[in-house]
């Protein structure tokens, strides 16, 4: 490997690191919003799931994902495991 592609590679990967980093951050922002639904819900005796939402979410995002050139496949594999989580935080809060 040359210097050249090397010092391209570190710069690539540095780049890559930020964006962990940042959707790290965007996660925990997330996460603290859907803890206060989670708790609003089980103050309201409502169901963790909301399938209407979630549904609508999900076709949100997948546009979302073919205008930002994302497989809308994989847009919708993670959005349904963040769901998933968020319901299980849901279920814990009501106990």
């Amino acid at each position: 490997m040359t210097d050249t592609t090397q010092a391209e590679l570190e710069e690539i990967r540095a780049s890559i690191d930020n964006i962990d980093a940042a959707l790290i951050h965007v996660l925990a922002e997330r996460f603290k919003y859907t803890k206060r639904v989670g708790k609003l819900k089980a103050e309201h005796d409502l169901p963790p799931a909301d399938p209407e939402r979630e549904a609508r979410q999900i076709t949100r995002l997948r546009a979302l994902a073919i205008e930002a050139d994302l497989d809308p496949a994989f847009a919708e594999k993670f959005l349904n495991f963040i769901i998933d989580e968020v319901i299980h935080h849901h279920e814990a809060v009501r106990g």
